[in-house]
């Protein structure tokens, strides 16, 4: 998006503007706006919580399309109608879904109350792992309604990671070239990152795609979507990035955030307990376990932030790129005794399977 479209939709979209502009469609032109997220990227958003007649509401501007709001809202639906709690997108007066105001679309929702996951939480994070489970077997079925963009991923995660391999490797002779400070850090943990590489790429190279479940997906399933109410329910916000993917893609997602914490950092125990909550619901076969090993196992920040450095180094603020990879190789140590135990884990459970298909 231009900079002066930017600068054009940050003056209409303030709090006066909306509720004079868009509210008038909920019949809350009366009620109450307070902005609450605006994020001025090519990906322009914003968030405001609104109150009226004692009830609160959630009114988002979103950054996509028609089409891409069709499926949204067709997820949202599905969910609704097999028992998830979602909040559901409001109709404005005219029945519609949305609201289209200088070709900005916007919706309405309930505003969810409660505290997001508290991932030092036992009861929390087994019970979204639970959740998560039940999500994807309601789904497995799930058809957009028509004028619906096809959101679909199932990328090839095996072809992507030996990209970023090989990124890694170029970051390395970047790194010898140039010798300044972020490139002796770099250097200085390349090892560990590679062997990291060498163990992802290693396990994905085991997967059949094949075999790897495919259905509805949150795809930022994080704590800050995962929102427990006054009675310990669980209710699942923000679709934005939702599509048909594999399943394990969404559940490593929220293991890595999990896992990457200080409080939570690659903690073996942690993450069999959880996928013994979700594998309650709905198991996971050996190429899935792998595709999860491959995920988890990869150096992503490390890989990222040293790509986004060379790809900018004569106008970035090196102090802060030299803190964010002193930061994402804090951890190595933890992350390949993690992705040790679980290749050993990974290879117990399923010789043990076999042995007794063997046996009978």
């Amino acid at each position: 998006m231009p900079e002066s479209a930017k600068l054009y939709n940050i003056n209409l979209l303030s709090e006066e503007n909306v509720k004079k502009f868009v509210l008038p469609y909920y019949n809350l032109e009366n009620a109450q706006i307070t902005a609450i997220k605006f994020k001025n990227t090519d990906k322009q958003r914003a968030v405001y919580r609104v109150e009226y007649d004692n009830k609160h509401y959630c009114l988002k501007k979103v950054y996509f399309g028609k089409g891409e709001l069709l499926f949204i809202y067709s997820a949202i639906e599905w969910l609704y109608r097999n028992n998830i709690k979602v909040p559901r997108i409001l109709p404005n007066k005219y029945k519609g879904r949305f609201v289209n105001y200088e070709n900005m679309l916007f919706i309405l929702t309930p505003w969810i109350d409660g505290e997001k996951c508290d991932y030092d939480s036992y009861i929390h994070i087994t019970k979204t792992c639970t959740t998560l489970a039940l999500m994807h077997n309601k789904c497995n079925n799930f058809t957009p309604i028509e004028g619906s963009t096809d959101r679909k991923g199932c990328n090839n995660l095996y072809t992507s990671i030996n990209k970023h391999f090989e990124q890694l490797l170029i970051n390395s002779n970047l790194a010898f070239k140039y010798g300044d400070h972020f490139s002796k850090i770099y250097l200085k943990s390349f090892d560990k990152g590679i062997n990291l590489a060498k163990e992802s790429s290693e396990a994905l190279s085991k997967v059949n795609q094949n075999n790897l479940s495919i259905s509805l997906c949150h795809m930022d399933y994080v704590n800050k979507n995962l929102i427990f109410d006054n009675n310990c329910n669980i209710w699942i916000i923000d679709f934005d990035k939702c599509r048909i993917d594999y399943t394990v893609h969404d559940l490593s997602y929220y293991f890595r955030r999990l896992l990457k914490r200080e409080n939570t950092n690659w903690n073996i125990d942690i993450a069999l307990m959880c996928l013994d909550a979700y594998e309650q619901i709905r198991p996971l076969n050996i190429d899935e376990y792998n595709y999860l090993l491959g995920y988890l196992a990869f150096p992503q920040r490390y890989w990222k932030i040293s790509r986004d450095y060379y790809r900018n180094i004569k106008k970035c603020n090196k102090k802060a790129f030299r803190e964010i990879l002193l930061k994402s190789c804090t951890n190595f140590d933890s992350q390949i005794k993690f992705v040790d135990i679980f290749k050993k884990h990974i290879g117990n459970k399923f010789s043990h399977s076999s042995k007794k298909v063997t046996d009978i």
